[in-house]
């Protein structure tokens, strides 16, 4: 319902009595207005907008849980860099320093690893640890999964 005039009490079309502090509580109720200068003379223009929308009832979300022995959470788990032909090979050994705090000598075997062999175990533990990893490595626009050992 669209009125170019000030809201007031009344009855609607189905026969419904309303106020506007009702709907203005209900968050139904739009007000604008809006001017522009035509020829030195000010134009104003306003209007209220009613809108009805329907009562929604909302579900409460179902929650699923999964549930993990302690042994599964503890088996270690590795963390695998994969090889890509983006980055380069000292950009590569420089990220499994500073990530794994790695010498440059071990850094560079892996990176030879992943380079020479499409892939490189890098660490093996606790699997929190491990997304922590990759989360890393990922940040670093590499590309790294976990598994789990068997």
């Amino acid at each position: 319902m669209l009125c170019r005039h000030p809201l007031k009490a009344g009855v609607n079309e189905k026969g419904i009595a309303w106020r506007p502090e009702r709907l203005k509580e209900q968050g139904r109720v739009v007000t604008f207005s809006m001017s522009r200068l035509l020829r030195k003379h000010e134009a104003k223009f306003a209007a209220t907008l009613v809108i009805d929308f329907p009562r929604a009832t909302l579900e409460a979300p179902t929650i699923e849980k999964e549930e993990a022995t302690k042994q599964e959470i503890e088996m270690p788990w590795n963390v695998i860099v994969h090889n890509d032909p983006v980055n380069l090979m000292s950009y590569v050994t420089m990220v499994f320093q500073r990530v794994f705090g790695y010498p440059r000598e071990r850094a560079e075997k892996h990176m030879l690893e992943v380079h020479n062999n499409g892939r490189s175990i890098l660490w093996s533990g606790v699997r929190e640890r491990a997304e922590l990893y990759v989360q890393q490595l990922h940040g670093y626009l590499l590309l790294a999964t976990i598994e789990k050992t068997v």
